[in-house]
């Protein structure tokens, strides 16, 4: 029986032992399969690292290029520096430098109305060239009264000269005749007394009283022609006085004839200003009258500007030590970068452009910020420019000093 249970225990337990057996086998099976992927795992990631390492390889090779390029470049910048800087070593530069020139306000001396607008905006005209025109009508007026009154004058100066003349002519003979009558008077009174002496000391009885009152009443008349002859002579003697009076008539009736012609040479002028005309060649900008405009004396009409050009350019203070006048200037222009202009430095202003501003820096009080200051240079243009193609007024420039 024992045997029985120990057999059919065994035969039992056999199922159970063989089931152990085939999972230990599958669990083995198992390791073995993860082993072999971990293998072949291994070994495809030894793979992978050769044939990066291979591609690594291939890639640090042109790797070192970009630092050869980067070094010719950086050879090739300053070979091109050291170049520019012994070109330009003698030069000076800026670009704040504009061109400037003459520009004057043109107005009128007299008020009224345009009469006539001979020009156009932008305009060239040449000197003496008729612009505007304003109405005479005033002014010739007035220059036909001027004319009258030195008319006048002038007959006044014609009678005057007569008058002297005259005068001249006329005084000297009174003087003449007023002493011979006073010569005859002395005579008729040297008669009239030997007469009446020799009635007084003859006898008695071979004259009358009659005889001696006639006598005696010559004596007097003879007296008192004398007395009225030297009165006579006696005005007749400031004849002198009376030519020295014709004369400063005269004199004064040329006053009047001078203040005459001033005043028609005035009325003259005053008409010749209705007509404004350009003062030089130039062109016509900023035009801001119309036809039928009322002006007045002194307003703007509009502005004429030169063709004759400079280059006023603000260098640094820093720019100056080696720069004189005289040295030669090449001008590029922004506006038109196919000319270029040939000229000389003119002149160095003597101060900054911040010294004569409208409010100039008072660096005396607060706190002090060095600022470096620009020098305004005046550079004449000699060649370059082209007289068909005007350049305007304000544009930017760079000029281009060479100095010593």
């Amino acid at each position: 029986m024992n045997s029985d249970k120990n057999n059919a225990s065994q035969d039992a337990s056999a199922p159970e032992e063989s089931g152990h057996r085939d999972n230990a086998q599958r669990q083995h099976d198992n390791g073995q399969g993860k082993q072999e992927k971990q293998d072949n795992q291994k070994g495809s990631d030894n793979d992978q690292d050769k044939q990066d390492d291979k591609e690594g390889g291939k890639r640090k090779g042109p790797g070192k290029k970009p630092l050869i390029i980067l070094g010719v470049v950086v050879v090739v910048i300053v070979i091109v520096a050291l170049i520019s800087w012994f070109l330009t070593r003698n030069q000076e530069t800026t670009d704040d430098a504009f061109t400037e020139g003459d520009a004057v306000t043109i107005a009128p001396k007299v008020a009224g109305y345009v009469t006539d607008l001979a020009v156009n905006d932008n305009q060239l005209v040449k000197k003496g060239q008729l612009l505007v025109k304003i109405d005479p009508r005033d002014a010739v007026a007035e220059r036909d009264r001027a004319q009258a009154q030195l008319g006048t004058a002038l007959s006044q100066l014609h009678q005057s000269q007569v008058q002297l003349d005259l005068a001249k002519v006329q005084y000297p003979a009174q003087l003449a005749q007023a002493k011979a009558q006073q010569a005859q008077a002395e005579a008729n009174l040297v008669n009239a007394q030997a007469d009446y002496k020799r009635q007084r000391g003859v006898d008695p009885r071979a004259t009358t009283q009659r005889n001696i009152d006639a006598a005696n009443a010559q004596l007097r008349s003879a007296a008192a022609q004398l007395e009225n002859a030297k009165a006579q002579v006696q005005v007749a003697s400031q004849v002198q006085l009376q030519i020295r009076q014709a004369q400063a008539n005269v004199e004064a009736a040329q006053q009047q004839v001078e203040q005459a012609k001033a005043q028609l040479e005035t009325a003259n002028l005053n008409l010749s200003y209705t007509e404004v005309r350009a003062p030089f060649d130039g062109y016509v900008t900023k035009r801001n009258v119309q036809l039928g405009t009322l002006v007045q004396a002194g307003s703007s009409l509009f502005s004429l500007v030169s063709p004759n050009i400079w280059v006023t350019a603000n260098f640094k203070e820093s720019q100056l030590e080696r720069m004189n006048p005289g040295d030669k200037v090449e001008v590029s222009i922004d506006a038109y970068p196919d000319i270029e202009l040939h000229g000389h430095i003119d002149s160095i202003q003597q101060g900054s452009g911040s010294r004569f501003s409208t409010f100039p820096a008072e660096n005396a009080t607060g706190n002090y910020v060095k600022i470096v200051q620009r020098v305004p240079v005046k550079i004449v243009i000699d060649s370059g420019l082209n007289p068909n193609q005007p350049l305007p007024l304000g544009l930017s420039v760079v000029p281009k000093v060479t100095v010593e």
